[in-house]
């Protein structure tokens, strides 16, 4: 909050309140008290919450019940003061403050109430007795504070406690009438924990409770009071601490306890340090913060994004099989509102025998949807915690926006780690077929997948000259009149063809001359499905002699018709065709050329899985 206001005003007259206001100001209690006190504004500086608090007076002598239903409009929080010696003040606030307030405020969101007892100097006796039922039968009643404006007792206390239920209100987060945490909260706290079970064993140790402790207060905590908490929850809860370390039930009792003992700013400073707002939902400038992606720039994630992704897997892959069976994969959105993959995922990036996401698969779909939509890879790292756990300023700081293409074909030269390739066909000339080649599946395989499942999209890594880059691959829809900019954007097009069609070429012919032909695109042409008998093409000259005429490469045999896994050198060809689009045609029909991009692509491939079972190993 900005800015607090502070309404001390509906009671009725003669209760002290315009006294409680002049006493905070001048310190000390005014002889001539006006009907209602000016409009008044306390700097941050001054006030314990570090907010500035802007409080309004009311009077029924001066002021008309429209103002009135404006300033309860208007408030943040509204103070109905009472005399602690005057019984009907005390009725009035049931019979009339409470119902007013009630009627001219928005049902979802309710305005916290104060009950301040003023004069406690002219009794002996507390009025909390008659009070207490009513801050039971009300949960918008945030406390309730006896003070005297004659000698000044608990006028400070009564603006702290005030500022408080607006900046760490209980009625989100607690039921005064079960006595236990709203459910909302309960979900929210949840999240925070898995986010913080850094080694997913559903215990918070001493380390992961300090790297909390230090991530939400600036403090780590001492051994004592850390074993100081834990002996609180261990008194009170049977399974709250185990293996001498907090369990969610354990936390969870935490915080329930701190709310009821009025603490429950400790609770809020949790909630907002992992992006949560007032209503417990996660804040929209958390999960999408700035990040400017200029005109013919892309998105990549960079190293320390890859390496807070890579000990995500690591934490819920718990058989150690490098996949993620569908109840890890279940288990490590469980921090997520909603499933955000679908079955369809599994047909867009590598899996093993049984269908489940490898390692590799993983981070293949993470850079898939950074290159797609960051604004969705930057919500899914905001529910992951990623700012909180890689202790970074958000998101943002994951992610590397590339250089502008023009700048990469000036030099000759690319940073970029990621390639789109367009595919183009016509219907049944094989594009899904090499889509799903790319991930290692024959035909008979391919055959497996239910047409709901399918994908237009298929991504892994490829090796240019030791380098691991990754090939983002795209299905465009054969609709010739009709090409977005998207299907027309993108590093390197391929056409592909069937070969046993006559029929088949005429469409990528087609749609490289309309469309391809004076770009700087580099195009590759596939002679899909080359295990059948070749077809003369029914086109003016032949797939050969078009490549020829246009200064492409000759057509590639391709099939995914194989007994073991359809060859990959395509693959690298077309990454490498994608990173050094200024190559000449010369250079691209020379096979020594293919021979050094290609070089090393397997070891490397088997090296990096090598290297990743390792570090598992030593983790």
């Amino acid at each position: 909050k900005v800015v607090t206001e502070l309404s001390l005003d509906f009671s009725t007259a003669k209760v002290g309140k315009t006294s409680l206001i002049m006493s905070l100001v001048s310190e000390e209690f005014p002889d001539v008290v006006p009907y209602r006190a000016e409009e008044i504004t306390i700097p941050a500086d001054v006030t314990p919450e570090r907010v500035p608090t802007h409080i309004v007076d009311y009077s029924e002598a001066e002021q008309t019940d429209e103002q009135l239903f404006q300033e309860i409009s208007k408030a943040n929080v509204i103070c109905i003061v009472y005399s602690v010696n005057n019984k009907k003040s005390i009725e009035k606030v049931t019979s009339h403050w409470i119902p007013l307030i009630t009627e001219n405020t928005d049902k979802d969101s309710r305005v916290p109430l104060i009950l301040v007892g003023n004069k406690s100097d002219l009794v002996e006796h507390s009025s909390m007795e008659t009070i207490l039922p009513i801050m039971n039968q009300y949960s918008e009643i945030e406390t309730c504070v006896e003070c005297s404006a004659k000698n000044l007792k608990n006028i400070s206390e009564l603006f702290y406690y005030a500022q408080k239920a607006v900046l760490h209100p209980t009625g989100p987060l607690y039921c005064p009438e079960k006595k236990d945490m709203k459910q909302l909260c309960i979900k929210a706290l949840t999240r925070i924990f898995k986010v913080s079970d850094l080694d997913n064993d559903g215990i918070l140790n001493d380390n992961e409770l300090n790297f909390f402790q230090r991530t939400c207060f600036n403090t780590p905590l001492e051994h004592q009071a850390l074993e100081d908490v834990k002996n609180v929850v261990r008194k009170n809860l049977i399974d709250g601490v185990c293996d001498n370390g907090l369990t969610l039930k354990g936390f969870l009792f935490l915080h329930t306890l701190f709310i009821q003992r009025g603490r429950h700013e400790t609770t809020w400073t949790v909630l907002r340090r992992f992006g949560y707002d007032d209503d417990l939902e996660l804040n929209q400038d958390y999960l999408f913060p700035p990040l400017k992606v200029p005109p013919d720039c892309t998105t990549e994630l960079n190293h320390n994004a890859y390496l807070f992704l890579q000990s995500v897997f690591d934490k819920h892959d718990k058989d150690r099989d490098c996949a993620l069976s569908p109840e890890e994969l279940k288990d490590l959105f469980d921090v997520f509102p909603y499933m955000p993959w679908g079955a369809d995922v599994n047909n867009t990036v590598c899996t093993n025998d049984q269908g489940w996401i490898t390692y590799q698969g993983y981070l293949s779909q993470w850079t898939l949807t950074t290159y797609l939509d960051v604004q969705r890879c930057l919500e899914y790292l905001g529910y992951l915690g990623y700012s909180i756990i890689a202790e970074q300023e958000s998101q943002a700081a994951g992610i590397t926006v590339t250089r502008d293409k023009k700048i990469d074909l000036q030099k000759k030269q690319t940073q970029r780690s990621v390639f789109r390739c367009n595919v183009f066909g016509d219907i049944g000339s094989g594009k899904s077929g090499f889509l799903q080649a790319f991930l290692g599946r024959n035909l008979m395989r391919q055959k497996m997948i239910k047409e709901e499942h399918r994908s237009y999209y298929a991504i892994s890594t490829t090796y240019v000259y030791g380098q691991e880059k990754y090939l983002l691959l795209h299905e465009v829809f054969p609709d010739f009149d009709y090409l977005s900019d998207a299907d027309l954007a993108c590093d390197i097009v391929c056409l592909v063809y069937d070969v046993s069609n006559p029929y088949s070429f005429e469409y990528c012919a087609k749609v490289f001359k309309q469309y391809f032909m004076d770009s700087k695109t580099p195009c590759m042409m596939i002679a899909a499905k080359s295990d059948l008998p070749e077809i003369k093409q029914m086109y003016g000259c032949s797939p050969l002699e078009f490549c020829r005429r246009h200064k492409m490469p000759p057509p590639q045999s391709f099939t995914c018709n194989t007994a073991a896994a359809p060859n990959r050198d395509i693959y690298t060809k077309l990454t490498t065709m994608a990173m050094y689009p200024h190559v000449s045609q010369a250079d691209l029909k020379s096979s020594t050329f293919w021979l050094r991009a290609s070089v090393g692509a397997t070891v490397f491939a088997v090296l990096g899985f090598a290297m990743y079972r390792v570090l598992l190993k030593t983790r």
